[in-house]
Protein backbone atom coordinates (compact mmCIF):
# COMPACT_ATOMS: atom_id res chain seq x y z
CA UNK A 1 0.00 0.00 0.00
CA UNK A 2 1.00 3.58 -0.61
CA UNK A 3 1.15 5.60 2.67
CA UNK A 4 0.12 4.80 6.32
CA UNK A 5 -0.93 1.35 6.22
CA UNK A 6 0.75 1.29 9.92
CA UNK A 7 -1.19 3.75 12.19
CA UNK A 8 -2.54 4.67 15.74
CA UNK A 9 -6.26 5.32 15.17
CA UNK A 10 -8.57 7.98 17.12
CA UNK A 11 -9.51 5.84 20.15
CA UNK A 12 -5.35 5.12 20.40
CA UNK A 13 -5.53 1.31 18.60
CA UNK A 14 -3.35 0.56 16.35
CA UNK A 15 -3.92 -1.02 12.81
CA UNK A 16 -3.01 -1.97 9.97
CA UNK A 17 -4.27 -2.30 6.80
CA UNK A 18 -3.57 -5.42 4.14
CA UNK A 19 -4.25 -5.58 -0.02
CA UNK A 20 -5.32 -9.53 -0.49
CA UNK A 21 -6.75 -10.73 -3.66
CA UNK A 22 -9.12 -8.09 -4.59
CA UNK A 23 -9.81 -6.46 -1.39
CA UNK A 24 -8.39 -4.36 1.67
CA UNK A 25 -8.31 -5.70 4.80
CA UNK A 26 -8.26 -4.14 8.02
CA UNK A 27 -6.74 -5.64 11.55
CA UNK A 28 -6.88 -3.71 15.02
CA UNK A 29 -5.94 -3.56 18.57
CA UNK A 30 -8.58 -5.03 20.63
CA UNK A 31 -7.61 -2.27 22.94
CA UNK A 32 -4.39 0.01 23.03
CA UNK A 33 -1.73 -2.95 24.07
CA UNK A 34 -3.77 -5.61 23.67
CA UNK A 35 -4.44 -8.71 21.46
CA UNK A 36 -5.24 -8.17 17.72
CA UNK A 37 -8.70 -8.72 16.03
CA UNK A 38 -8.72 -11.05 13.11
CA UNK A 39 -8.64 -9.71 9.49
CA UNK A 40 -12.03 -7.58 8.45
CA UNK A 41 -13.01 -6.55 4.90
CA UNK A 42 -13.25 -2.98 4.62
CA UNK A 43 -15.35 -0.68 2.19
CA UNK A 44 -17.91 -3.93 1.55
CA UNK A 45 -17.63 -6.39 -1.44
CA UNK A 46 -16.14 -4.12 -4.61
CA UNK A 47 -13.22 -5.97 -6.49
CA UNK A 48 -10.40 -3.65 -5.95
CA UNK A 49 -7.30 -3.32 -8.48
CA UNK A 50 -4.03 -3.89 -6.32
CA UNK A 51 -2.15 -0.80 -5.00
CA UNK A 52 -4.24 0.75 -3.17
CA UNK A 53 -3.39 3.87 -0.75
CA UNK A 54 -3.98 4.92 2.52
CA UNK A 55 -4.17 8.46 4.95
CA UNK A 56 -4.41 9.52 8.05
CA UNK A 57 -6.23 12.19 9.38
CA UNK A 58 -5.02 14.59 12.48
CA UNK A 59 -8.79 13.25 13.63
CA UNK A 60 -6.87 9.87 13.39
CA UNK A 61 -9.14 8.49 10.50
CA UNK A 62 -8.20 6.50 8.17
CA UNK A 63 -9.03 7.53 4.63
CA UNK A 64 -8.46 5.03 1.63
CA UNK A 65 -8.45 4.97 -2.13
CA UNK A 66 -8.03 2.18 -4.28
CA UNK A 67 -8.46 1.55 -8.59
CA UNK A 68 -11.39 -0.89 -9.37
CA UNK A 69 -12.45 -2.17 -12.51
CA UNK A 70 -15.69 -0.08 -14.31
CA UNK A 71 -16.13 -1.76 -17.59
CA UNK A 72 -13.80 -3.68 -19.95
CA UNK A 73 -10.20 -2.06 -20.41
CA UNK A 74 -11.62 0.65 -17.80
CA UNK A 75 -11.18 1.39 -14.42
CA UNK A 76 -12.18 4.05 -11.63
CA UNK A 77 -10.95 5.18 -8.48
CA UNK A 78 -13.25 4.98 -5.23
CA UNK A 79 -12.89 6.01 -1.68
CA UNK A 80 -13.95 4.64 1.51
CA UNK A 81 -13.01 6.35 5.32
CA UNK A 82 -12.86 4.04 8.08
CA UNK A 83 -13.13 6.26 11.15
CA UNK A 84 -12.32 3.27 14.01
CA UNK A 85 -10.77 -0.13 13.38
CA UNK A 86 -13.69 -1.54 15.03
CA UNK A 87 -16.35 -0.07 13.22
CA UNK A 88 -17.17 -1.25 9.67
CA UNK A 89 -15.67 1.57 7.38
CA UNK A 90 -17.77 3.64 4.97
CA UNK A 91 -18.64 2.09 1.24
CA UNK A 92 -16.50 2.51 -1.14
CA UNK A 93 -17.74 5.41 -3.44
CA UNK A 94 -16.68 6.32 -6.75
CA UNK A 95 -14.15 9.62 -7.46
CA UNK A 96 -13.65 9.18 -10.92
CA UNK A 97 -10.79 9.06 -13.40
CA UNK A 98 -8.29 11.93 -14.19
CA UNK A 99 -8.93 11.70 -17.67
CA UNK A 100 -12.63 11.10 -17.02
CA UNK A 101 -12.62 7.45 -18.28
CA UNK A 102 -9.70 4.87 -19.15
CA UNK A 103 -7.52 2.31 -17.52
CA UNK A 104 -5.25 2.83 -15.01
CA UNK A 105 -2.75 5.44 -14.62
CA UNK A 106 -0.71 5.29 -11.96
CA UNK A 107 -0.72 4.34 -8.03
CA UNK A 108 -2.60 6.58 -6.09
CA UNK A 109 -1.66 8.70 -2.84
CA UNK A 110 -3.73 10.34 -0.29
CA UNK A 111 -3.20 13.06 2.34
CA UNK A 112 -5.66 14.87 4.87
CA UNK A 113 -6.26 18.25 5.75
CA UNK A 114 -6.79 19.57 9.09
CA UNK A 115 -10.39 19.90 8.40
CA UNK A 116 -10.42 15.83 7.81
CA UNK A 117 -10.66 16.41 3.84
CA UNK A 118 -9.02 13.81 1.30
CA UNK A 119 -6.63 15.19 -0.92
CA UNK A 120 -6.00 12.15 -3.76
CA UNK A 121 -3.21 12.36 -6.41
CA UNK A 122 -2.37 10.22 -9.24
CA UNK A 123 -0.59 10.41 -12.14
CA UNK A 124 -2.68 11.01 -15.08
CA UNK A 125 -2.38 9.57 -19.11
CA UNK A 126 -0.33 12.95 -19.93
CA UNK A 127 2.01 11.85 -17.47
CA UNK A 128 1.39 14.87 -14.97
CA UNK A 129 -0.14 14.48 -11.88
CA UNK A 130 -3.70 15.41 -11.09
CA UNK A 131 -5.93 15.78 -7.91
CA UNK A 132 -9.42 15.75 -6.84
CA UNK A 133 -10.45 16.77 -2.97
CA UNK A 134 -13.72 16.62 -1.26
CA UNK A 135 -15.34 19.83 -0.27
CA UNK A 136 -16.07 20.84 3.31
CA UNK A 137 -19.58 20.24 3.28
CA UNK A 138 -19.81 16.66 1.79
CA UNK A 139 -19.37 15.79 -2.27
CA UNK A 140 -15.45 16.11 -4.22
CA UNK A 141 -14.29 18.67 -6.13
CA UNK A 142 -13.61 18.67 -10.29
CA UNK A 143 -10.49 16.99 -10.86
CA UNK A 144 -7.77 19.36 -11.32
CA UNK A 145 -4.56 19.12 -13.80
CA UNK A 146 -1.39 19.62 -11.69
CA UNK A 147 0.97 19.36 -14.31
CA UNK A 148 3.93 18.13 -14.69
CA UNK A 149 5.41 15.42 -17.59
CA UNK A 150 7.20 12.28 -17.50
CA UNK A 151 6.56 11.38 -13.41
CA UNK A 152 7.35 8.29 -12.24
CA UNK A 153 4.28 6.25 -11.15
CA UNK A 154 4.60 6.38 -7.23
CA UNK A 155 4.16 9.56 -5.25
CA UNK A 156 4.27 10.76 -2.13
CA UNK A 157 1.63 13.23 -0.18
CA UNK A 158 2.19 14.42 3.07
CA UNK A 159 0.21 16.93 5.55
CA UNK A 160 2.53 19.46 7.03
CA UNK A 161 1.88 20.35 10.74
CA UNK A 162 0.26 23.92 9.45
CA UNK A 163 -2.35 20.94 8.27
CA UNK A 164 -1.68 21.96 4.95
CA UNK A 165 -1.24 19.06 1.91
CA UNK A 166 1.80 18.78 0.31
CA UNK A 167 2.58 16.33 -2.94
CA UNK A 168 5.93 14.71 -4.11
CA UNK A 169 6.17 13.52 -7.18
CA UNK A 170 9.70 11.76 -9.16
CA UNK A 171 10.29 12.31 -12.53
CA UNK A 172 12.84 11.04 -15.23
CA UNK A 173 15.28 13.87 -14.36
CA UNK A 174 14.35 15.52 -10.69
CA UNK A 175 11.72 16.11 -7.69
CA UNK A 176 8.88 18.24 -8.39
CA UNK A 177 7.33 19.88 -4.87
CA UNK A 178 3.53 21.06 -4.69
CA UNK A 179 2.60 22.78 -2.15
CA UNK A 180 -1.15 24.58 -0.74
CA UNK A 181 -0.75 28.44 -0.08
CA UNK A 182 -3.90 28.06 2.66
CA UNK A 183 -6.24 25.82 3.32
CA UNK A 184 -8.08 24.07 0.89
CA UNK A 185 -6.19 26.11 -1.93
CA UNK A 186 -5.13 24.01 -5.17
CA UNK A 187 -1.85 22.82 -4.33
CA UNK A 188 0.70 24.51 -7.17
CA UNK A 189 3.69 23.44 -8.35
CA UNK A 190 6.20 25.82 -6.16
CA UNK A 191 9.83 23.56 -6.64
CA UNK A 192 11.71 21.42 -9.08
CA UNK A 193 15.03 19.88 -8.03
CA UNK A 194 17.61 17.87 -10.49
CA UNK A 195 18.86 14.79 -9.17
CA UNK A 196 18.25 11.32 -10.10
CA UNK A 197 15.78 9.01 -8.22
CA UNK A 198 15.48 5.46 -7.66
CA UNK A 199 11.79 4.61 -8.56
CA UNK A 200 9.38 3.44 -5.47
CA UNK A 201 11.32 5.21 -2.89
CA UNK A 202 9.59 8.39 -2.19
CA UNK A 203 8.79 8.88 1.62
CA UNK A 204 7.10 12.30 3.31
CA UNK A 205 7.31 13.16 6.63
CA UNK A 206 6.32 16.29 8.21
CA UNK A 207 9.52 17.54 10.58
CA UNK A 208 8.46 21.03 11.57
CA UNK A 209 5.97 23.61 11.65
CA UNK A 210 6.63 24.99 8.28
CA UNK A 211 8.09 22.01 6.81
CA UNK A 212 8.36 18.39 5.32
CA UNK A 213 11.05 16.04 4.41
CA UNK A 214 11.40 13.83 1.44
CA UNK A 215 13.40 10.75 1.56
CA UNK A 216 14.57 9.02 -1.56
CA UNK A 217 17.55 6.82 -2.82
CA UNK A 218 19.56 8.80 -5.53
CA UNK A 219 21.20 6.85 -8.25
CA UNK A 220 24.43 5.85 -6.50
CA UNK A 221 22.16 3.99 -3.83
CA UNK A 222 22.83 6.58 -1.12
CA UNK A 223 18.96 7.33 0.99
CA UNK A 224 18.65 11.40 1.01
CA UNK A 225 16.76 13.84 2.89
CA UNK A 226 15.71 17.06 1.24
CA UNK A 227 13.15 20.18 2.35
CA UNK A 228 12.20 22.29 -0.28
CA UNK A 229 14.30 25.43 -0.01
CA UNK A 230 17.47 23.79 0.56
CA UNK A 231 19.91 21.35 -0.79
CA UNK A 232 19.63 17.18 -0.41
CA UNK A 233 21.74 15.78 2.14
CA UNK A 234 22.88 12.26 1.85
CA UNK A 235 22.09 10.37 5.02
CA UNK A 236 23.60 6.96 4.93
CA UNK A 237 23.65 4.15 1.83
CA UNK A 238 20.18 2.92 1.62
CA UNK A 239 19.93 -0.47 3.46
CA UNK A 240 17.74 -1.98 0.83
CA UNK A 241 15.48 -1.61 -2.39
CA UNK A 242 12.38 -0.10 -1.37
CA UNK A 243 11.14 2.88 0.14
CA UNK A 244 11.66 3.78 3.70
CA UNK A 245 9.04 4.34 6.91
CA UNK A 246 9.67 7.61 8.65
CA UNK A 247 8.21 8.62 12.15
CA UNK A 248 9.14 11.46 14.43
CA UNK A 249 9.29 10.24 18.17
CA UNK A 250 11.03 10.93 21.44
CA UNK A 251 14.43 8.93 22.30
CA UNK A 252 15.93 10.15 25.80
CA UNK A 253 14.25 13.42 25.66
CA UNK A 254 15.12 14.95 22.06
CA UNK A 255 12.70 15.10 19.02
CA UNK A 256 14.19 11.90 16.81
CA UNK A 257 13.45 11.37 13.61
CA UNK A 258 13.60 6.96 13.09
CA UNK A 259 13.03 5.39 9.66
CA UNK A 260 12.99 1.98 8.97
CA UNK A 261 13.81 -0.13 5.92
CA UNK A 262 13.72 -3.42 4.95
CA UNK A 263 16.99 -4.80 4.50
CA UNK A 264 19.01 -6.32 1.59
CA UNK A 265 19.49 -8.89 4.05
CA UNK A 266 15.92 -9.87 4.54
CA UNK A 267 15.88 -8.38 8.06
CA UNK A 268 14.21 -4.81 9.40
CA UNK A 269 17.06 -1.81 9.68
CA UNK A 270 16.48 0.96 12.02
CA UNK A 271 18.28 4.16 12.07
CA UNK A 272 17.55 7.59 14.09
CA UNK A 273 18.76 10.86 14.26
CA UNK A 274 17.62 14.29 15.67
CA UNK A 275 14.86 15.82 13.36
CA UNK A 276 15.97 17.80 10.50
CA UNK A 277 19.57 17.66 11.77
CA UNK A 278 20.94 15.48 9.27
CA UNK A 279 24.42 16.22 9.74
CA UNK A 280 24.35 14.57 13.20
CA UNK A 281 24.80 11.42 11.00
CA UNK A 282 22.49 7.77 11.18
CA UNK A 283 23.49 4.20 11.10
CA UNK A 284 21.71 1.40 10.55
CA UNK A 285 21.08 -1.40 12.94
CA UNK A 286 19.26 -4.60 11.91
CA UNK A 287 16.13 -6.50 14.11
CA UNK A 288 14.21 -9.28 13.89
CA UNK A 289 13.30 -12.27 11.79
CA UNK A 290 14.52 -12.28 8.01
CA UNK A 291 11.47 -11.39 5.91
CA UNK A 292 11.37 -12.31 2.29
CA UNK A 293 11.06 -10.22 -0.92
CA UNK A 294 8.18 -7.87 -1.10
CA UNK A 295 7.79 -7.65 2.69
CA UNK A 296 7.11 -3.88 3.35
CA UNK A 297 8.32 -2.52 7.10
CA UNK A 298 6.31 0.64 9.34
CA UNK A 299 6.77 2.41 12.42
CA UNK A 300 4.25 3.89 14.26
CA UNK A 301 3.58 5.16 17.92
CA UNK A 302 1.27 3.76 20.17
CA UNK A 303 -0.96 5.37 22.36
CA UNK A 304 1.56 5.64 25.57
CA UNK A 305 4.41 7.53 22.45
CA UNK A 306 6.25 4.20 22.21
CA UNK A 307 7.62 2.94 19.21
CA UNK A 308 6.10 0.26 17.53
CA UNK A 309 7.75 -1.41 14.30
CA UNK A 310 5.30 -3.84 12.05
CA UNK A 311 6.98 -6.04 9.66
CA UNK A 312 4.06 -7.63 6.65
CA UNK A 313 5.03 -10.31 4.28
CA UNK A 314 3.16 -10.17 1.15
CA UNK A 315 0.99 -13.51 2.08
CA UNK A 316 0.10 -11.48 5.31
CA UNK A 317 1.56 -12.22 8.25
CA UNK A 318 1.95 -9.57 10.60
CA UNK A 319 4.87 -9.38 12.82
CA UNK A 320 5.30 -6.23 15.66
CA UNK A 321 8.09 -5.48 18.22
CA UNK A 322 7.50 -3.03 20.69
CA UNK A 323 9.64 -0.37 22.26
CA UNK A 324 10.68 -1.31 26.36
CA UNK A 325 10.21 1.33 28.76
CA UNK A 326 14.35 1.81 28.53
CA UNK A 327 16.73 4.54 27.30
CA UNK A 328 17.50 4.25 23.63
CA UNK A 329 15.60 2.32 21.09
CA UNK A 330 15.39 -1.27 22.80
CA UNK A 331 12.86 -3.23 21.18
CA UNK A 332 10.92 -6.45 22.51
CA UNK A 333 11.18 -9.31 21.01
CA UNK A 334 9.55 -9.23 17.16
CA UNK A 335 6.02 -11.17 17.90
CA UNK A 336 3.58 -12.70 14.87
CA UNK A 337 0.02 -11.44 15.66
Amino acid sequence: MNGEWFMRGCDGRLSVYIPSDGAVLCRAEQHPGGPWDAPRRVGGEQRLHPGPAVGRGADGYAHLVSWRPTVPGESGLVHSTHFRPHLAALDWLPVGHPNKKGDRTGTPAVAVDAEGRAHVFVRNKGGGVSMVAQKEKGGWDPWRDLKGKDLHEDLAAVTGESGRVELYAAASDGILHWRQGEPGARPVLDEEMEVHVRPGTLCALATSPERTTLFYTDGSGDLCAWRPGGKPVALLPAAGPGPVSAVRCTLDGHDCTLLAQRSAGGRVAFAAYPTEQESSGAWWTDSGPHLPTGARVAVAEDAEGRVVAASLTQDGVLRLARQKDEPGLALAAWQTV
